[in-house]
């Protein structure tokens, strides 16, 4: 039977929670055989997480397959489970999240419906939920009021995006075709990658579909966790890479149109690049801000128009302010920012 649709969930060392992860998606999709998981266990030795992969795939063999690799990092898993995919969408799940079941079943219901019409959609939106673990709280991360519900539109029918309103990885469902044409690919053994997942396709999608519905689930603030904030200014040589690589992806004030597609990817470029600037304050790394300050030369020399927009803007200055002082004022207002919208 063809697949509308292959959710690929990375596992490292996951046998803790990928069960969860698993059902999640099983008992949404209540066990059609339209849909395809894919597990990919990268490089898995502290656990029995490619065991459990195996009979995961031995219990439900028309609809999971598990594949195993060397250690790669979440960038390499995400592109095996693309490489693997045989749907016509692809979703990515990580193992430690999981998905509404009511709302997997609202998306699978609207993928089939736009296929059976050929929509050609090539990339469904949905809206993800923040599952705060310090204080048991949710965070919704919703599209409703700048894009348009539950239809088929173009990028010159979007709104404005708040600046709580990116659309990270667990919002995006991406046809399968539209990343393999454009030859995706990720780092191996960086993490943040899932920056350019959401970033760097975009403008290879021109038809999408929104729908209002609270698919997604992250977990957020456990300790160890990859957007930790001292986890994060550990690896800033890690975030300052993968802004680096979005800088070269695109000249957007050239290459990027819609215009309305233009000031969403550069607004979130402004965020990356205040996350280098104010990690690599917080980060002990001799070297973060010597690499900041290479960064920064370097956009200015790549795109000279970018630079001013990112460095000069009250995002860029309020992550830049000079000397001791400054630094201390630059982490207070991201502390503050922090506890206002919950990001970590």
């Amino acid at each position: 039977m063809n697949k509308i649709v292959t959710f690929g969930i990375p596992c490292y060392n996951s046998a803790a929670y990928m069960d969860k992860c698993i059902e999640s998606i099983l008992n949404g999709a209540d066990y059609a055989p339209d849909i395809e998981i894919i597990i990919v266990d990268d490089g898995s030795t502290k656990d029995d997480t490619p065991q459990k992969a195996d009979e995961w795939a031995a219990r439900y063999p028309d609809i999971i397959r598990a594949h195993h690799q060397e250690n790669g990092g979440h960038g390499m898993a995400v592109i095996s489970g693309l490489r693997e995919a045989t749907g016509t969408f692809y979703k990515v799940v990580d193992s430690d999240d999981w998905l509404d079941e009511d709302s997997v079943a609202a998306l699978l219901a609207k993928m089939r419906e736009t296929e059976a019409l050929d929509a050609n959609v090539d990339l469904f939106i949905t809206n993800y939920v923040y599952e705060h673990t310090v204080d048991d709280t949710r965070n919704i991360v919703g599209y409703r009021n700048a894009l348009p519900v539950g239809r088929v539109f173009g990028w010159r029918e979007v709104g404005h995006f708040q600046i709580r309103q990116n659309l990270l990885m667990h919002a995006l469902c991406y046809r399968t075709s539209v990343l393999r044409n454009m030859g995706f690919t990720l780092p191996a053994h960086t993490f943040y990658v899932d920056n350019i997942y959401a970033w760097v396709p975009l403008p290879h999608c021109e038809r999408i579909c929104y729908l209002d519905i609270d698919l997604y689930r992250y977990y957020i603030g456990r300790e160890g966790q990859s957007v930790n904030e001292k986890v994060m200014a550990s690896r800033i040589d890690q975030q300052v890479l993968i802004t680096r690589i979005m800088m070269e992806a695109y000249h957007p004030y050239k290459d990027i149109q819609p215009v309305q597609l233009r000031n969403y990817m550069i607004n979130y470029f402004v965020i990356m690049m205040a996350i280098c600037s104010v990690f690599s304050r917080l980060s002990e790394r001799p070297d973060a801000m010597d690499e900041l300050e290479r960064l920064w030369q370097d956009l200015h020399d790549y795109d000279r128009r970018l630079w001013r927009r990112c460095r000069l803007g009250a995002m860029g200055v309020a992550s830049n302010l000079p000397g001791f002082l400054g630094n201390k004022v630059t982490i207070a207002l991201y502390r503050l920012a922090d506890k206002l919208v919950k990001f970590n």
